[in-house]
C-alpha cells in the first residue's frame, strides 16, 4: 500500500510521517504542494508544521494548493486522509472537517506528551484501537484549540465523530476536550497531537501512535479484499 505524505512550504513533520508510514509497512510517497498529481496513492497524510508560514490563518493558504484540489476531490470519493496538527487545520479550512482550530486558550505554545482516550474506532485511521483505549502521544501547538458552534458539537457527539479526547489535562482549551474528529464517512480524520512521533521506542514516549498508520493499511486491505470478492461474483 502507498501512503502519500504532502510537503507544503513550512512543513516540519513530513519526514516523520513518511517514516511512520514505512514503519507500519507501507510505501511512503512524497507529494509536493504544487503538483496536483497524487501518483496513485492509497491514502494521504497532511503533516504538521507551519504551511506557508501560517500567514493569514493556519492552513488557509495551504487549502488552495494545487495538491489540495486533488485531495479534496479524492477524499470526497472515499480516499483515506489524515491531517495531523497543521494538517488538521488544513482539513478544516478545506471544509473536509467542520469547525476550526484557534489560538490556544492560554495563549502559550504547548509541547508535551499527552494522554488521549480513543472514542471512535469506526474510522479508516483508528480501527486498530479499542474503544476507550488510552494512548500517550506528543502534542505541540500554539493554535490547537478546537472550536465549533454548539449545533456542530452536538452533531459530532451524536454521530460518534469525536475520534479522541484529551484526558489528564487539556493542553489548549479545545471545546469538549476534542483532540480528533472525523467526517461522516470515517475516511477523513484530523488530529491535533502527533501520532507519527510515537511509533518507535527510540524517539517516542510510546508506540501508541503507530495504530493510526497500521489501521489505514488494514482498512485498505479490507477494501481491496472486498473488491476482489465482489469482482469474483460478477
Amino acid at each position: 500500500m502507498r501512503i502519500g505524505v504532502v510537503t507544503f512550504p513550512g512543513s516540519l513533520d513530513d519526514g516523520d510521517a513518511a517514516r511512520a508510514a514505512r514503519i507500519a509497512g507501507a510505501e511512503a510517497v512524497r507529494l509536493w504542494h504544487g503538483d496536483p498529481d497524487l501518483h496513485g496513492v492509497d491514502a494521504v497524510v497532511l503533516p504538521g508544521g507551519f504551511s506557508y508560514g501560517d500567514y493569514l490563518r493556519c492552513g488557509a493558504i495551504a487549502r488552495f494548493a494545487p495538491v489540495m484540489e486533488s485531495i479534496i476531490k479524492a477524499a470526497n470519493g472515499g480516499l483515506p486522509v489524515l491531517g495531523i496538527c497543521n494538517g488538521f487545520q488544513v482539513l478544516c479550512e478545506a471544509h473536509l472537517l467542520p469547525g476550526a482550530l484557534t489560538r490556544n486558550q492560554h495563549l502559550h505554545f504547548r509541547n508535551r506528551d499527552q494522554w488521549l482516550r480513543v472514542q471512535s474506532v469506526d474510522t479508516a485511521w483508528t480501527n486498530g484501537y479499542t474503544e476507550g483505549q488510552e494512548i500517550l502521544i506528543p502534542v505541540k501547538n500554539g493554535e490547537g484549540c478546537y472550536v465549533a458552534d454548539e449545533r456542530t458539537l452536538d452533531a459530532l457527539e451524536a454521530e460518534g465523530r469525536i475520534v479522541a479526547r484529551y484526558i489528564k489535562g487539556n493542553p489548549n482549551g479545545s471545546q469538549r476536550d476534542i483532540a480528533a474528529i472525523t467526517n461522516e464517512a470515517g475516511n477523513v480524520v484530523g488530529i491535533m497531537p502527533h501520532p507519527e512521533h510515537a511509533v518507535e521506542a527510540l524517539t517516542g514516549p510510546s508506540l501508541d501512535g503507530l495504530g493510526f498508520f497500521t489501521s489505514v493499511l488494514r482498512a485498505l486491505a479490507g477494501a481491496t479484499a472486498g473488491g476482489q470478492q465482489s469482482g469474483g461474483h460478477q
